[in-house]
C-alpha cells in the first residue's frame, strides 16, 4: 500500500519557494542538496510522523537537460506554491502496474548519500493536472524524514481538489485519513499544526 512521503512547494526560485515555506509556517528550513538528473536542488523540513516537507526549484547552474524535469518544473511560473505530494511504495514497479493512469516509468535517482527511485512521466506532468502523487521507493535504510531535526511542525490535513476527485481517489488507492480529496479546480492545500498554531500552505 502507498504511505505518504512528503510534500513539494515549487518555485521559480530556490529562495522565492524557501521563504513561502517559511513566512507560512513560522519556521525556518534546513538545507537539502542537488539533483543532478533533473537539475534541480531543494531545502527541507523535517515533520511529524516520519514526513518532510521540500522547497524545490530549478538549479540555474544546471546544464540544459534533453528531456522535461520532474514536478513539471519547466512550466512553473509565477509565485511559489504547494505543486506535489509524493507516495512511497515497497515494490514501486508493481504498484505502477496496478494504476488505471499513467504516471511515470522509474528513474534512478540520488542525492549525497540518498538513493531512490521515483516515477516520472516524460512530460513531467502528473496525472489529474498534478493532483496525482509521484510514486517513489527508498533505496536507502535511512530516509530524509529519519535524519532532520524535529521542526514542532506537524501535518494535520492535506486537501487534494480536482473535478474529478471521486475517480482520483480511487486511482490513488491511499488509506490515510490526512488526505482528503475534494471536488474542485485542480489545486493542493496543506493544514499544520505549528508552534505558531495553525498554519496553511
Amino acid at each position: 500500500m502507498l504511505q505518504l512521503d512528503h510534500l513539494a512547494v515549487a518555485g521559480e526560485t530556490l529562495a522565492e519557494a524557501v521563504a513561502h515555506v517559511e513566512a507560512a509556517l513560522g519556521v525556518a528550513m534546513g538545507p537539502g542538496g542537488e539533483h543532478a538528473h533533473f537539475g534541480t536542488h531543494n531545502q527541507l523540513i523535517g515533520l511529524s510522523d516520519g514526513l518532510y516537507l521540500e522547497a524545490i526549484a530549478v538549479n540555474p547552474a544546471a546544464e540544459v537537460l534533453p528531456y522535461r524535469r520532474w514536478f513539471d518544473l519547466d512550466r512553473l511560473s509565477g509565485a511559489p506554491r504547494l505543486g506535489n505530494w509524493i507516495c512511497r511504495s515497497d515494490d514501486l514497479e508493481a504498484d505502477l502496474a496496478r494504476l488505471d493512469v499513467e504516471a511515470g516509468r522509474p528513474v534512478a535517482l540520488t542525492r549525497g548519500d540518498l538513493k531512490w527511485r521515483m516515477a516520472v512521466p516524460e512530460s513531467g506532468v502528473l496525472p489529474f493536472d498534478n493532483c496525482f502523487p509521484a510514486l517513489m521507493q527508498w533505496d536507502v535504510a535511512v530516509t530524509p524524514a529519519e535524519l532532520l531535526a524535529p521542526s514542532g511542525v506537524t501535518l494535520t490535513r492535506l486537501e487534494v481538489a480536482h473535478p474529478e476527485a471521486d475517480h482520483l481517489r480511487a486511482a490513488v488507492g491511499l488509506g490515510d485519513a490526512r488526505v482528503e480529496f475534494v471536488t474542485g479546480a485542480p489545486a493542493l492545500r496543506a493544514s499544520f499544526d505549528t508552534p505558531h498554531g495553525v498554519r496553511v500552505l
